[in-house]
Parts: C-alpha cells; structure tokens; sequence
C-alpha cells in the first residue's frame, strides 16, 4: 500500500459507500445503531400519487451514503443492508475531502437545492459565490432553458448538485 495510506491509519476521514437502489436510509439507521460515523444528505421533495401528494425526504445522491471512519474499520460499513462497495481507486477507497462534506451540509442547510442531477455536466466556468448564504463556495456555471443554474460537483463520486442563483451572486475565476 502506499505511504500515504499507512501514514493515515489513524485518523477518521469519509468515504463514499455506494448501496442498492433506495437503501440508503435502511444502511444509514443500521450504521447509527452500531455507532459508525455517517452521513446522508437528503432533500425534502414533494411526491405525487394518484390519491395524495406528500413531502418525503429523498437522499441528494441516489446510491451513495457518507462514512466517517478509520480505513482499518470500513469492513463495518460493508455489513449494513445493501452496502455493496466504496468508491475506491486502484483498489483503494477514495478519501472524501472534508470541505465537499462541509460544502454539502451547508448547501442543504441554506436550503437552495433545487434538485440532484443524474446526468454528468460538461465542464464550464468555474465562479465563486460572492454574495448570499453560500459565498466562499466554488462551483461550475452552467445554463439551462436560459436560466442560469449553478452545478455544484462532488468530484469522487462523478455527481453534481443543482441550485438556481442570481448572475450577480457570482464572479468568474482566471
């Protein structure tokens, strides 16, 4: 293994733990009950049935819970219900930054998410939010329908979050 995976066995870092289809919620109960760090980001959304409609929480990445743990105890992760594998590379899991976790919290917590996005983004520009609860953030610009909508990526797990926000909230960086 490489010298940074050994040099880092004993700190707490995230990974992204991909489960079944709508799993995320039953993985995410088992982990709390068994004291494993994590995290899933879900967004309130309002569904139609045929007879009703109702507010449910739907998880921001389809497929994908958070865990914050040491890489000696990630097998633990991997007995929750519908845990399939972590996100890894080269055989190993990928370390979630924590600013992308911080980054996602903060954006559900200011309650701009209009919705999550299935299809990859082309690359665009990169701005920085300048104004409003989200400044500081940097983000890729896209436009939709002559809307401008900013997509917000979480690198390791190829997924983007889409919030809509004023041209003005934001400046464009070299």
């Amino acid at each position: 293994m490489p010298d940074f995976f050994w040099k880092n066995m004993d700190t707490y870092k995230w990974y992204a733990l991909y489960t079944r289809p709508r799993f995320e919620k039953k993985a995410e109960k088992f982990m709390q009950e068994r004291g494993i760090g994590c995290y899933l980001p879900v967004i309130r959304t309002l569904r139609q049935w045929s007879d009703r409609k109702k507010w449910v929480d739907l998880p921001l990445f389809s497929s994908y819970i958070f865990v914050f743990s040491k890489p000696p105890d990630l097998h633990k992760a991997l007995s929750a219900p519908g845990a399939i594998r972590f996100i890894s590379f080269e055989g190993q899991p990928v370390v979630i930054p924590e600013k992308q976790i911080e980054n996602i919290k903060w954006i559900l917590s200011a309650d701009v998410v209009s919705q999550p996005l299935a299809e990859k983004i082309p690359q665009g520009a990169i701005v920085e939010i300048i104004k409003g609860p989200l400044r500081g953030l940097r983000a890729e610009m896209v436009h939709y329908n002559n809307r401008k909508k900013i997509v917000l990526r979480v690198d390791q797990l190829n997924q983007s979050v889409e919030i809509q926000i004023p041209e003005n909230h934001v400046k464009l960086l070299g």
